[in-house]
């Protein structure tokens, strides 16, 4: 590929929908891949609105969305179905908590992210970078599923900074638990979409409740084990939230509390830098050109085999791969809410009860809102940031991701720690397919080699 190119060749796309689909089709898709319910025509129109069973609008035009996640925050809570499909595993932590309940457990864990306790972790980040390059080395020549090592390396990483040196957490307990768990409850039920009520049990998630119990007990053992001693060395997340409590109210989280939200941070901050890193990961194999220019700028700044938390300011094309990869694959590909009240959207109406959704795969390929949309261009970063409410990787409003900047940070030293050690091409015929179920993955792997420099 040249820069001269006209037309180059486009990474990995969603094919979105150029016909209306009725109940059943969308339903059957839905199961398949969230994000091919998806009209194309989204990446050109402000607004598209449909009756699958309930009234929806699907929003991508970004004053609207400010108004959906800023200004009328508490018009629009999450939807029912996203809620049912997480309450089993987190109950009613940050991320699906509302209103005043919401906002006491945000005020009180918003300081363990502060920009120095995430500074505090970087080592541990560039620990687990280091032991997976050398299991990468470790694996010779032949090609490596990096989706399956990017978890490895981010559970590695969640997993010391909420429970650092407890002997008694057992890991692959937990993170077998977190899979088979994502694994069931992702496969959004017809019942979620028919809005039957809590209390009718779903097929998929009664299968994985004894794998969510184990899960709560290990986390709760860890909790009061760790409420008994005291902390040595730099406060790890479980730390910092044992002492944490709302300013305003002086309280604190119980054990229950930190529990569901201990567990929202693993799922959440592992699950979706892995897959962050992934996608970045194949991108730079898709574009050689790329990977020689962010390699240059690790090798000119990163002294050694691994990057460190100070490196990070310092490397801002690696950072604009991020950003890109994030654009391309958003982890949460679509969101949705409901309206609790009548409004009016980009000039349509919006009734109580409907669901709205936010697109967030369509809005970051929107052909009003980008260049090139479809394009990886890591370059556009440098130009200046888009709209506030056009690139959404981490949500925005007052519940924007809490641990955004710490996952910016991890993919940041990873990335650049791989390429201070590898050289990565694709593998022919093993191209991933992006599918979003619960989150946008590449469905059968990224499959790079990694040739050692």
């Amino acid at each position: 590929m040249t820069m001269h190119d006209p037309h180059p060749p486009l990474p990995v796309r969603v094919p979105l929908v150029t016909r209306p689909m009725g109940f059943w089709e969308s339903l059957k898709a839905t199961r398949r891949n969230v994000l091919s319910i998806i009209p194309e025509v989204a990446t050109r129109q402000p607004i598209l609105s449909g009756r699958t069973g309930k009234r929806w609008h699907m929003l991508m035009d970004p004053n609207g969305i400010r108004k959906v996640l800023l200004e009328k925050l508490d018009s629009y809570p999450k939807s029912l179905v996203t809620k049912n499909l997480l309450r089993p595993a987190i109950g009613e932590s940050l991320f699906i908590a509302e209103g005043a309940h919401w906002r006491w457990q945000r005020r009180t864990a918003a300081p363990a992210f502060s920009h120095r306790n995430v500074m505090n972790l970087a080592p541990i980040m560039s620990a687990a970078s280091g032991r997976s390059v050398e299991r990468i080395r470790a694996a010779g020549p032949r090609a490596v599923n990096f989706l399956d090592e990017m978890v490895s390396l981010t559970f590695d990483v969640i997993s010391d900074v909420t429970f650092s040196g407890d002997e008694g957490f057992d890991r692959d307990a937990v993170h077998g638990a977190i899979d088979g768990y994502i694994a069931e409850a992702a496969k959004v039920s017809l019942f979620d979409l028919l809005g039957l009520p809590d209390w009718v049990p779903r097929p998929g998630r009664v299968f994985s409740a004894g794998g969510v119990a184990q899960m709560k007990k290990v986390a709760d053992k860890a909790i009061d084990a760790r409420s008994k001693r005291a902390s040595e060395g730099v406060p790890d997340l479980l730390d910092l939230l044992l002492a944490g409590e709302d300013p305003e109210t002086k309280r604190k989280m119980n054990t229950a509390e930190l529990r569901d939200n201990l567990l929202t941070f693993i799922v959440a901050g592992h699950e979706t830098t892995a897959l962050t890193l992934s996608w970045s990961l194949y991108l730079l194999a898709f574009d050689q050109a790329v990977q020689d220019r962010a390699r240059e700028e690790v090798l000119s700044v990163v002294s050694g085999d691994v990057a460190t938390g100070a490196d990070v300011e310092r490397l801002p094309f690696i950072r604009s791969i991020v950003d890109e990869a994030l654009r391309l694959y958003p982890p949460a590909g679509l969101v949705s809410r409901t309206a609790l009240a009548d409004d009016t959207l980009v000039g349509r109406e919006i009734r109580k009860g409907d669901t709205v959704i936010l697109p967030i795969y369509a809005l970051h390929r929107h052909h009003l809102l980008w260049d090139q949309p479809d394009a990886f261009r890591p370059d556009r970063w440098q130009q200046g940031k888009p709209g506030r409410y056009a690139y959404l990787p981490f949500g925005d409003g007052p519940r924007i991701c809490i641990g955004a900047s710490f996952a910016i940070q991890e993919a940041v030293i990873v990335l650049a720690t791989l390429l201070a050690n590898f050289r990565f091409t694709a593998v022919k015929g093993r191209r991933p397919e992006p599918v979003m179920i619960l989150t946008l993955r590449p469905e059968g792997g990224v499959w790079l080699e990694a040739e050692p420099l």
